[in-house]
């Protein structure tokens, strides 16, 4: 009897070790991180992260860790939309990586505060568009393409002909517009003058200290000290917890390292 009231204890305090740790993160403060990186060409995961902290109760308030060199401006646009949406019910500070440039400072714009490293590589405030044309190659080689269109753009930017001067100028117009929306979002973010923001959006990238400078960072300083500066602003208590969104298995990942781990398999 004794022995089974002394395993019943024991497993107790056992149990109550396990789940200790367990509960003192979930008591502790949290901030949520959510992380941006490599070309964005598609924005559904960072949405579902944003709406999944969103509606979190327990995180406090939220860090964007970007680290990337822009990518499509609809999926850019559609992410600082829903970050500028997310900060009017919770703090969201933007820690720069190694680069955030062209879409990526476009996402990190929308943020409270920008944080950045002195050779973080950011700006490019700019859209592009290129074309590769095969005509004379095609030519060449003895190939020719048939072309059967309704609608006199239908084939505008093809590579397989020169470009026009009408369809050179509708392209332009497009870029412009979309130019445009991107000059008057940092303007808005930044809190600066448009002029100020259409003089410095013609391109050029900075490094993070002279982002710094014309203000379209807000201070030097890491990942972590992001995390401290959120940590006070929120009146925060002790070390918080840092909770990271979790990503979409990529199928490409999985087949390499599945390959490199056989491959170190056959090596022994």
């Amino acid at each position: 009897m004794k022995k089974k009231v002394l395993f019943g204890v024991v497993s107790l305090i056992l149990v109550i070790l396990l789940i200790l740790p367990f509960f003192y993160r979930m008591t502790r403060e949290r901030i949520g991180v959510i992380e941006i990186e490599g070309v964005i060409t598609d924005s559904r995961e960072i949405l579902e992260q944003i709406e999944k902290f969103r509606e979190d109760e327990g995180i406090r308030g939220i860090i964007v860790r970007i680290d990337s060199p822009g990518g499509a401006s609809a999926p850019c646009q559609e992410i600082h939309k829903e970050i500028k949406k997310l900060r009017e019910k919770k703090r969201v500070f933007v820690s720069m990586g190694s680069i955030c440039a062209s879409g990526g400072y476009y996402i990190a714009c929308a943020g409270e505060k920008i944080y950045a490293m002195p050779s973080t590589i950011t700006g490019s405030i700019g859209v592009l568009m290129e074309q590769i044309v095969v005509e004379d190659l095609f030519k060449k080689i003895g190939l020719q393409t048939n072309t059967i269109k309704a609608g006199d753009y239908k084939d505008a930017g093809t590579p397989f002909r020169k470009m026009r001067e009408d369809e050179r100028a509708y392209f332009k117009s497009i870029i412009d517009t979309i130019h445009q929306q991107f000059i008057e979002d940092v303007a808005k973010g930044r809190n600066i003058p448009l002029d100020k923001a259409k003089e410095l959006g013609d391109g050029r990238i900075f490094t993070g200290s002279m982002a710094k400078e014309h203000k379209l960072v807000d201070k030097i300083g890491t990942f972590y000290d992001a995390v401290e500066d959120l940590k006070l602003v929120l009146h925060m208590k002790g070390k918080p917890v840092l909770v990271y969104a979790k990503k979409r298995p990529s199928l490409l990942k999985w087949l390499l390292s599945s390959f490199l781990e056989e491959l170190a398999k056959k090596s022994y």
